[in-house]
């Protein structure tokens, strides 16, 4: 077996690592992506073998996602409303030993909390308490002194703890009430969706100026409750297809329209059997990877059409999406 086909083995097994420290230091699927393919064309010009190619990969791709981070903050100041991060249906990594760390760090709430930190900071938080790394690597990856990184990770620490997001406890139970959030959406049960919003719900968007934005969003159960059920029948009856799944580790769901290209994303914040924050991402730029990607004008047109005349025919029958339930 040639060097190069080595190198190539060891960064394969390597990859969903070095996607998972990318996408947590940038919050950003495509950025991430091209992080760990910039991470490969260095180690493939590499010469010297290293000690260790995890340790040498992770170092790499910790540099470039700060770097790449610190001019992405400049386009982030003069972004079109809220900044969500992109939202992330799988997390390529697992470790068993580090499950809790890797499903807390990944939600919607956490990667938003870790833009509150300086790349520098973000970089040496997500390398040490999510990853455990030991301070010797994290020092040569991000090219600082032991001492320097333990300062950096306490002010790290402190920061999120400030804010850090708490969930429900029972996976089942969360996945459950997210099932019958949904169902009395698409019905457009208004009691039954109060019921299941915390009396302070808030309900976000990301649209980034490329699609609908709920101005500031909607805020209170009885707010959210009447948005919900007066938009999503309508949708539905149109062809839209709400499909439950998994993002960021959370309960939310995929909206497609009536051919199946995405539409938007929602994660929801449960805790203490009640939704506490609802979290959409409808900017197109961040819905490529999920696939083909619909006109959100289009279908608020179509769907405001039909509120207006409930007897319209719709272009096709109205589907429910299954989507994945796990």
């Amino acid at each position: 077996m040639t060097r190069g086909t080595e190198k190539a083995e060891e960064f394969e097994e390597l990859r969903p690592l070095l996607f998972s420290i990318a996408y947590r230091i940038l919050g950003s699927v495509t950025e991430a992506e091209d992080a760990v393919q910039e991470t490969w064309l260095r180690y493939e010009a590499s010469t010297t073998p290293p000690t260790s190619a995890k340790a040498f990969l992770s170092a790499v791709v910790s540099r470039i996602s700060i770097n790449v981070l610190r001019s992405a903050r400049v386009r982030r100041e003069e972004y079109v409303g809220p900044w969500f991060p992109e939202p992330l249906l799988t997390d390529p990594y697992q470790d068993p030993e580090r499950s809790a760390e890797l499903a807390d760090s990944v939600s919607m709430a956490a990667l938003f909390l870790l833009e509150r930190l300086t790349p520098l900071e973000r970089a040496v938080f997500v390398l040490r308490e999510v990853f455990g790394f030991g301070f010797p690597e994290i020092a040569s990856a991000v090219e600082r002194s032991e001492a320097a990184c333990r300062q950096l990770v306490v002010r790290a620490r402190r920061h999120m703890n400030a804010g850090r997001p708490r969930f429900e406890a029972d996976r089942r139970e969360r996945e459950e009430l997210a099932l019958r959030f949904f169902d009395a959406l698409s019905e457009g049960n208004v009691d039954g969706l109060r019921e299941m919003l915390a009396a302070d719900v808030q309900m976000v968007a990301d649209s980034g100026g490329k699609a609908p934005q709920w101005a500031g969003g909607f805020f209170g159960a009885d707010d959210v409750s009447r948005v919900l059920a007066a938009l999503l029948p309508p949708f539905v009856r149109i062809g839209g297809a709400v499909e439950p799944h998994q993002v960021n580790g959370q309960p939310g769901a995929i909206f497609r329209d009536r051919y199946g290209k995405v539409i938007n994303t929602w994660t929801l914040d449960i805790l203490d059997g009640q939704i506490q924050t609802i979290r959409t991402v409808s900017n197109p730029d961040k819905l490529g990877h999920l696939g083909p990607v619909g006109d959100a004008w289009a279908v608020l047109r179509e769907t405001q059409q039909v509120r207006r005349d409930p007897d319209r025919e719709t272009g096709q029958p109205a589907q429910r999406g299954q989507g994945n339930r796990t």
